[in-house]
């Protein structure tokens, strides 16, 4: 279990089970994905995905129903209204735009999102950031923001996730597996650093 989303179903489905608590309705929208132009131009490798539900139904059709996997992230996909990613690898370290990123994260200081899970790994300029929307107990919707030196990623997944399922996503509709730094059962660091955008 080496990715955020796998890393952290633990923790996903216990905060789902604690959500009736959360009173305030999550937002229904993705979230605005700034376009990172200047990292896409520095990049060796970028991925830009935009799945929206009727994409995703499309790209579901595909999906071999004979596959134990595939037909569980067939399953898993009829629930979500979109999929988004913005993932980019350099060949050198560079730095990330603070101000893009920075936009990004308010809109996850927003009432119904939750942060879950934030590692800091100082040694390697490593960063994760887990943040998760639940309505009336159920969990809506999920953020991920990681970068290091030579890679950076923003997952965005909206709609309905079967918690126990979200793994089977990975590697699939442009949602990478993305490394989290070591920490406890569900990823968090005992003591963040101050964050590295």
């Amino acid at each position: 279990m080496n990715s955020p989303i796998s890393k952290c179903i633990v923790t996903l489905a216990a905060l789902a089970a604690l959500g009736a608590r959360l009173a305030v309705a999550a937002p229904a929208a993705p979230l605005k994905l700034p376009e990172f132009e200047a990292l896409a131009a520095k990049a060796s490798e970028s991925v830009n995905v935009s799945l929206d539900a009727s994409l995703l139904g499309l790209a579901a059709s595909f999906l071999d129903p004979g596959d134990p996997e595939e037909a569980g992230a067939k399953q898993l996909i009829a629930g979500l209204k979109g999929i988004y990613v913005r993932s980019y690898t350099f060949d050198k370290a560079v730095p990330y735009p603070a101000a893009e990123v920075e936009a990004l994260r308010r809109q996850l200081a927003a009432p119904g999102w939750q942060s879950l899970v934030k590692v800091r790994k100082e040694k390697d300029h490593t960063n994760a950031d887990i943040y998760i929307s639940v309505d009336q107990g159920k969990a809506n919707g999920l953020a991920i923001i990681v970068s290091e030196p030579r890679e950076f990623t923003v997952v965005n997944i909206v709609g309905a996730i079967d918690l126990e399922k979200l793994r089977r996503l990975e590697g699939r509709f442009g949602v990478p597996k993305v490394p989290l730094p070591d920490g406890d059962s569900s990823g968090a660091a005992p003591a963040p650093a101050p964050a590295r955008p």
